[in-house]
């Protein structure tokens, strides 16, 4: 019945199986008074071929049981004139049919689902691999730099000799491309080890209106460069209050250095950039706006997405992860982060009406108004 020269010795045992429980079929259904038709017991062994042997084995075994289910229509005895036997033993062979059919389609798609999980696998693999390739360069590029910006301000200070007013410009252009340098190594680190390990909090009550304020100095000669105007407002109130949430001082402030970068550099020169702090019971609140070109409707859902770099203005000098990190560091902090226009489409017509803004919102510290009442 079926070839074994090729099996293994589990598949000869199923083979054996299915001979065995054959010959019980057999004899019970030819046994079988008339009336009674056992044909179906064949999708036993089919079942069984479907899930131990190969594709051929199984149709061998199909065409085996159908024929048997019919043949017994004339052997032992002459029951192919009887309509109610043939209709029997039809829809049996058909049962038997359709379950051949569909053990062949289970085990396509079982092989189909076998060969995507690989696939998968094989992505994944190759994306830790990346990831670490990626992760250990980075890390080793650090130190080159770190021991080029040193030697570049050795030379500033003129330790090897005198430098003249022109050498001094080169040497700080140069000493700021490494430092910028620098500093996307380490935010491409930041973004691996985040999605690996998650990121990393040191918490404590943090007042955001403090922290805007040093980050508005730390980044004013970029403002100052890019004629922006950047001012800090409190909402509706206008009035400065403590603004505290429980978190990580450094990775806030490097949330409210990517955002009001990414809006300095959107602006026009002349523009305005604000940050506006705002409270309520339960939610500290943080929005970056700008009167810069804006958001294009196909860059809205992507912001956020790793190295993403929109097709517009607004982030055509960065890399793609500092909106990326930020997303990072606000979800760490049970918060959320979002970016938009500050006007809806056809709203507004003046170019002073433009631009985006980001923000985030942040859960209130506990014991904010203790804090806020401290000296």
């Amino acid at each position: 019945m079926l070839k074994t020269g090729w099996l293994n010795e589990p598949q000869r045992h199923t083979r054996w199986l299915i001979i065995g429980l054959f010959a019980i079929i057999i004899v019970l259904d030819f046994l079988t008074p008339p009336p009674y038709a056992l044909g179906f017991l064949y999708t036993g062994p089919i079942l069984l071929a479907s899930s131990r042997l190969s594709r051929s084995a199984t149709l061998q075994v199909t065409i085996l049981g159908t024929g048997l289910t019919l043949l017994n229509l004339f052997i032992p005895n002459a029951e192919w004139m009887n309509l109610s036997s043939v209709i029997n033993r039809t829809l049996m062979a058909l049962v038997l049919v359709v379950t051949g059919w569909l053990s062949e389609r289970n085990l396509c798609n079982e092989e189909a689902i076998a060969r995507q999980k690989a696939q998968l696998q094989a992505q994944q693999h190759l994306a830790s691999v990346r990831e670490d390739f990626v992760s250990t360069l980075t890390h080793d590029l650090k130190t080159p730099l770190l021991g080029a910006i040193e030697t570049l301000k050795s030379l500033q200070q003129e330790k090897y000799g005198a430098v003249t007013a022109a050498q001094q410009k080169v040497f700080a252009a140069i000493v700021r491309s490494h430092e910028n340098s620098l500093a996307l190594i380490e935010t491409l680190l930041d973004v691996y080890r985040n999605d690996t390990e998650g990121v990393r909090l040191k918490r404590a009550p943090v007042e955001l209106a403090a922290l805007a304020e040093e980050v508005i100095v730390t980044l004013s000669d970029l403002a100052s460069k890019r004629r922006v105007d950047v001012g800090l407002s409190y909402g509706e109130s206008n009035s400065r209050s403590p603004v505290w949430v429980n978190g990580d001082a450094l990775q806030l402030r490097r949330v409210f250095t990517n955002l009001l970068t990414n809006a300095i550099n959107s602006c026009p020169r002349g523009g305005k950039v604000e940050i506006v702090l705002e409270s309520d019971s339960s939610y500290q609140v943080v929005k970056i706006v700008d009167n810069g070109r804006g958001i294009t409707p196909d860059e809205l859902p992507r912001l956020f997405e790793r190295f993403y770099q929109g097709h517009s203005d607004r982030q055509s000098m960065g890399s793609g992860l500092g909106l990326y990190l930020t997303r990072q560091i606000i979800e760490a902090h049970g918060g959320i982060v979002w970016g938009k226009n500050r006007f809806s489409s056809g709203e507004a017509t003046e170019r002073s009406q433009r631009g985006a803004a980001f923000g985030f919102r942040l859960p209130v510290h506990q014991r904010s108004e203790q804090l806020s009442s401290q000296p």
